[in-house]
């Protein structure tokens, strides 16, 4: 059984996030994801709330494959997490060349800490490209419509959360 490890932190998860966990399980077996817990940062969604949405949104996107994913949080080197969890892939979505660039320097650096673990770089599909969670939570919190950009029940806990 392989199983990947998808860091990041998710707040909110996005038709970005969730279309890369999609692609993940067309890899690996089980993927878990890694909510990224930083004390310096006051995140819009709690750990919890997180990953229940992440839950919520891959049991209606591919309700079969629901049981193959996990979600976990995690402080400290992603590579020592994914270590604690079992994974021997570290999963990573691109968008586009920037991306790209940061992501290779990252993947090098975690190779050289974890060489038995592998990063593998998914693409973005092109509508979620443009997709960033920051710009998201900016969006919302202006009273745009993110409705495109995340999944439907991401979309009603930021209506809720925002309303109060």
């Amino acid at each position: 059984m392989t199983i990947a490890f998808y860091p990041g932190s998710f707040d909110p998860m996005t038709n970005g996030h969730l279309d890369v966990l999609v692609q993940s399980l067309n890899v690996v077996s089980k993927v878990i994801v890694a909510i990224g817990i930083h004390p310096g940062k006051t995140p819009m969604f709690s750990y919890d709330e997180r990953s229940e949405l992440i839950q919520k949104a891959i049991a209606e996107t591919l309700p079969d494959r629901a049981g193959d994913v996990s979600v976990v949080s995690f402080d400290g080197l992603a590579v020592d997490a994914a270590r604690r969890n079992g994974a021997t892939l570290l999963v990573r979505g691109l968008r586009d060349g920037t991306d790209l660039d940061y992501e290779m320097q990252m993947a090098g650096m975690n190779y050289q800490m974890a060489p038995d673990l592998q990063t593998i770089f998914l693409p973005a599909g092109t509508a979620s490209r443009p997709i960033t969670a920051t710009l998201v939570r900016q969006i919302a919190s202006m009273g745009g419509d993110v409705s495109a950009f995340v999944p439907p029940i991401v979309f009603q806990a930021l209506k809720s959360k925002l309303s109060r």
